[in-house]
C-alpha cells in the first residue's frame, strides 16, 4: 500500500476528498524520484517522513507541495482548531505555522486564539514562482505574511505556473498583430477585422448550436464591436444585465438568476447533467469575488486575466441566460481593456474553437477539468423530482442536497488547464485564423485586379466570377456565362480563369481540373 505524506496524508487521515486533484502528491519509497503526469508525483526516502501529525504533514505540504485552496478550506472546516493553535504556540515564528494560521483565518473568517506573531521575516501566502499571484501584496502584520492571493475569501481562483502557463505569460498579442500588419498591410488587416467580428459572433453562437439565428449573430457582433474594452467594471450586475439584454434582444427573462442552474445534453431519451452551478443565493457574492479578483490582478499578463474572467464567469454561471456568450465576450473585453489587443480588432477565438474538432474537444475538456470531477463526487446528491417555481419565475425539478459541501470547489477553482487552453487558442487565432483571413483578403484583392484587367465591373460581380471559377475546378460554368455573357468568349474566359488561378494556385501546372472548396467570403 502506498504511504502518502503531506496533503494527501491529511486527506486520508481526515477522510477528505477534494473535487480538484492535488498539483503534487508525495509518498515514501526506497529512493528519491519525480514523475510528472497530470499530477506531479514525488517519492522521498524514509528519512523524509514527517511526524504523524496534522502539523507535521501541513508543514511538509506547505514546504514541498502546491497549495490547494479548496482542500485547505475543507480541512479547516473539520479540523479541531486547537490542533492549529497548539502548533502555532509551539512555533510562534515558524514560517509554515504562520502561513497555516493566516490561511485558516483567511479561508474561514474565524480567528485563532493565539497571539500575534512577535517577529520574523514576511513570507508569501502563495509562492510566486509556482502560482500567478496578485499584482500587489498586502502585509498582514498579525502573521507577518504577505497576502498575495489573487482573490478574496468569496472567490479566489488559482493558476499554477506550469511551463505552458509561463509560455502564455510571455506571449505578446500586440507584437503578433504587428507582425501581421507588416506582412499584409494595415488596410487589409483592418478590413479583415470587420469581417472577423461577424465571424466571431457566428462561431460563438455555433458553440451554443444557434448559428442559424442570423439576427442574433449580427446583434452579438455589434455588441462585441461597441462594448469590448469600453466598460470600467463589466462584471457589475447592472452592467452584465445590460450586456445580456443587448446580446439576447427580446427575451422572457433577464438578469442574475434566482434559480438553480445545470448544464447538460440529451442522449437518446435521457437528459444528462454535465455541470451543476453554485446556488443562486451565493451567485452574487461569487461574482463580486470575481470582480475583486480582476482588480487584484491588474498588471498580470492579459491572457491570464482573460482566462480568469471567462472561465471564472462561466463556472459561476450567474445569469439566467447568455452565460456562455458573455464568458467568451469577456476574453476580448479584457484583452482590449488591458491594451493587449488594440481596437478595432476582435480576436475570433470562437471561430478557432469551432473550426477544428481538436480545438472544440479541447474547449469541452477545459470546461470538464472542473465539471467532470464535480459531478463524479456528487453524482448521488442530485435528482429530478417534484417541480417548483423559483423567485425569478423559472420552473425547475432539479434537486441537489450538497450545495454547502460543494462551495469550496466553486469558490477556489484551479484554472491552470483552462489558462493553458485559452492561451493556445489565442495564439492560433492570431497566427493561423487571422493570418489566413488577411491572406485570403489580399488574394481576393489581387485576383480582382487581374480579372478587372480583362473584364471591368463592380467588386460584387468580380467576386462572383472569382468564387465561381474556384468552385468549378478552374472553369467558367454555363451558369456564369449566363450571368456574364462576355465570358462566352473562349479567350476572355481563359484569361479570367488564369488571372484567378495565378493568385490562388500559382504553382499549378497545365489545365488539370482540381476540386477545391472556396473559403468563406466577407459579406457572404
Amino acid at each position: 500500500m502506498t504511504e502518502h505524506i503531506g496533503f494527501k496524508w491529511i486527506a486520508q487521515h481526515l477522510n477528505i476528498e477534494p473535487v480538484q486533484p492535488f498539483g503534487v502528491e508525495s509518498k515514501i519509497g526506497t529512493s528519491r524520484r519525480t514523475v510528472v503526469n497530470s499530477t506531479r508525483e514525488e517519492t522521498y526516502g524514509p528519512a523524509a517522513r514527517p511526524d504523524a501529525t496534522i502539523a507535521g504533514h501541513l508543514t511538509f505540504g506547505l514546504k514541498h507541495e502546491l497549495v490547494n485552496l479548496e482542500f485547505l478550506a475543507r480541512v479547516f472546516t473539520v479540523i479541531d482548531q486547537q490542533v492549529l493553535e497548539d502548533w502555532i504556540r509551539s512555533e510562534p515564528t515558524g514560517a509554515y505555522a504562520r502561513r497555516a494560521g493566516f490561511l485558516f483565518e483567511w479561508l474561514t473568517g474565524r480567528q485563532l486564539n493565539v497571539p500575534d506573531t512577535p517577529s520574523g521575516n514576511y513570507v508569501d501566502a502563495l509562492d510566486p514562482e509556482e502560482f500567478v499571484v496578485a499584482s500587489r501584496s498586502a502585509n498582514v502584520q498579525r502573521w507577518r505574511v504577505r497576502d498575495n492571493l489573487p482573490g478574496t475569501r468569496d472567490f479566489c481562483p488559482t493558476i499554477r505556473r506550469t511551463e505552458a502557463v509561463r509560455a502564455v505569460e510571455r506571449y505578446n498579442c500586440a507584437a503578433a498583430l504587428d507582425s501581421l500588419e507588416v506582412e499584409f498591410g494595415a488596410d487589409i488587416l483592418m478590413r479583415s477585422a470587420v469581417w472577423l467580428s461577424i465571424k466571431e459572433s457566428r462561431a460563438s453562437f455555433a458553440i451554443e448550436h444557434e448559428e442559424k439565428q442570423v439576427d442574433r449573430v449580427k446583434r452579438f457582433a455589434a455588441v462585441m464591436e461597441r462594448r469590448c474594452g469600453q466598460t470600467d467594471d463589466p462584471l457589475l450586475e447592472e452592467t452584465l444585465t445590460e450586456l445580456q439584454t443587448e446580446i439576447l434582444g427580446a427575451a422572457t427573462r433577464y438578469g442574475v438568476r434566482q434559480s438553480p442552474v445545470i448544464v447538460g445534453h440529451t442522449h437518446g431519451f435521457d437528459n444528462l447533467v454535465d455541470y451543476i452551478g453554485p446556488p443562486w443565493e451565493r451567485a452574487g457574492e461569487l461574482l463580486d469575488g470575481l470582480r475583486r479578483s480582476m482588480v487584484k490582478t491588474i498588471g498580470v499578463p492579459s491572457i491570464l486575466r482573460a482566462s480568469l474572467a471567462s472561465f471564472g464567469f462561466v463556472y459561476i454561471h450567474p445569469m439566467i441566460d447568455g452565460n456562455g456568450r458573455i464568458s467568451r465576450f469577456l476574453v476580448n473585453d479584457v484583452l482590449r481593456a488591458d491594451g493587449a489587443v488594440p481596437a478595432p480588432f476582435i480576436l475570433p477565438i470562437s471561430a478557432t474553437i469551432t473550426n477544428k474538432t481538436k480545438e472544440k474537444a479541447g474547449y469541452d475538456r477545459a470546461l470538464e477539468t472542473l465539471s467532470r470531477p464535480l459531478l463524479a463526487k456528487y453524482r448521488d446528491n442530485f435528482h429530478f423530482g417534484a417541480e417548483y417555481v423559483c423567485a425569478d419565475g423559472v420552473r425547475s425539478n432539479f434537486h441537489f442536497d450538497a450545495y454547502d459541501d460543494a462551495m469550496p470547489t466553486w469558490r477556489y477553482p484551479d484554472l491552470t488547464h483552462q489558462t493553458e487552453y485559452i492561451g493556445e487558442v489565442i495564439r492560433l487565432t492570431i497566427e493561423v485564423e487571422m493570418s489566413q483571413e488577411a491572406s485570403y483578403l489580399r488574394d481576393m484583392e489581387r485576383a480582382r485586379e487581374g480579372v478587372k484587367n480583362i473584364l471591368e465591373g463592380p467588386n460584387s460581380d468580380i467576386d462572383q466570377i472569382i468564387r465561381s471559377v474556384r468552385e468549378n475546378g478552374w472553369k467558367v460554368s454555363n451558369k456564369l456565362v449566363k450571368a456574364f455573357p462576355l465570358l462566352a468568349d473562349t479567350a476572355m474566359a481563359a484569361a479570367a480563369v488564369a488571372a484567378v488561378r495565378d493568385v490562388f494556385e500559382p504553382e499549378a501546372e497545365g489545365d488539370q481540373d482540381e476540386d477545391g472548396e472556396a473559403p468563406e467570403t466577407p459579406g457572404q
